[in-house]
């Protein structure tokens, strides 16, 4: 009994090698770099082989960028004055003192007359008893109050003016989201920059991946990340009234597949995501299963890359492998930029089918043993 039984055993065991054999390797959840690239060996292969190298890196730098990127510009700083400028829309708080007995604006043993809250009109001006209409948009408080006090002068020689003003829509900006405290705000002067106005908004939420900054600037909008933007003080964009600021994560993102660390879509946690960062980004590698000469980065090119006198790859679509086993793959894998878009493969080694079989001969065994049957 005992022998057919081992006859048995190893006739299972037979067939389960010829199946696997039959189909090239064992199940796994990962591809084998060889399955992956084996069609770039056809006479006409439908993608192309690029292996990351440190010779391979000024070409590839120089083709076109791929998957969905904003491209979006942005306004340096400039300097501008330091006082505000009343414009249609600010509110301006009048106090005007008159000491005369027979002041045609106050009243008996009265020192001041007061207009709160006088709303700049479309046509920039504001309406004062017995003067009439007095344009003050585009003049400072300063030269507002001036303007005010010398047309009072024919009707009340003796008058002193105070203004203030409140800004009004013209004069604030919005700052949308991403921050914790959204909300209109006042810009004290014509130098308030976005990183005053990120300040006054209590700083960007830190939840976002990344986060990228956008203007919106009447029908325009430009964009960088809060990264550049301090690491460049010469970006600090001076605002003007009307613009609207919001702060959102970073859109692109890059997938894993294979024996990584984490099987997943990732977001761009910087504005350069280098292909080692991605291997860090997705949690390495499996150090039991991955062949560390086989970490792929599937990318597709639009068609005109492809086109004669276009600097781009002999493919739409693009296989590149890197050698983590080398010196040279390791640095120039360190240099070498993942797009929005990329599927990085880290592909299972070919020795895990060995390991397999003979893990699977040991179970085999092992159970019929144990059951005192070999």
């Amino acid at each position: 009994m005992r022998t057919a039984l081992n006859i048995l055993v190893t006739l299972g065991l037979v067939a389960l090698t010829a199946a696997c054999t039959a189909r090239g390797r064992l199940p796994g959840g990962a591809p084998v770099r060889e399955e992956v690239l084996r069609k770039s060996a056809n006479e006409t292969p439908d993608f192309a082989v690029y292996e990351v190298t440190r010779a391979f890196l000024p070409t590839v730098v120089q083709w076109p960028e791929t998957g969905p990127q904003e491209r979006l510009g942005w306004i340096s700083t400039s300097r501008g004055p330091g006082t505000q400028i009343i414009q249609p829309g600010d509110l301006l708080n009048i106090r005007i003192w008159d000491s005369s007995d027979d002041s045609l604006l106050t009243a008996p043993e009265q020192k001041d007359a007061r207009m709160d809250a006088l709303k700049v009109a479309a046509n920039g001006t504001i309406f004062m008893p017995y003067v009439g209409d007095i344009t003050v948009s585009g003049l400072t408080p300063d030269l507002a109050r001036a303007e005010l006090q010398s047309a009072l002068e024919s009707i009340v020689p003796s008058a002193q003016v105070q203004l203030n003003m409140a800004e009004g829509r013209a004069n604030s900006v919005d700052l949308v989201g991403g921050v914790d405290t959204p909300g209109s705000y006042p810009m004290p002067d014509r130098n308030y920059t976005v990183l005053s106005l990120l300040a006054a908004g209590g700083g960007v939420q830190g939840n976002l991946t990344n986060p990228q900054i956008r203007l919106m600037r009447g029908s325009g909008i430009y964009g960088t990340s809060v990264e550049t933007l301090l690491n460049n003080p010469r970006l600090d964009t001076r605002l003007r009234g009307g613009d609207r600021v919001f702060v959102e994560a970073d859109t692109r993102y890059f997938l894993s597949f294979g024996a990584a660390g984490t099987e997943a879509m990732h977001p761009f946690t910087k504005d350069k995501v280098s292909a080692m960062d991605a291997v860090s980004i997705m949690g390495g590698v499996n150090d039991g299963k991955a062949d560390p000469q086989g970490l792929l980065i599937l990318r597709e090119y639009p068609g005109s890359a492809t086109r004669p006198g276009n600097r781009g790859p002999r493919q739409t679509r693009v296989v590149f492998t890197v050698d983590l086993t080398s010196a040279d793959g390791l640095f120039s894998a360190r240099n070498f930029p993942i797009q929005p878009g990329d599927l990085v493969v880290a592909t299972e080694s070919p020795i895990n089918d060995a390991l397999t079989i003979s893990n699977i001969f040991g179970n085999f065994f092992g159970v019929f043993s144990r059951a005192g049957v070999i």
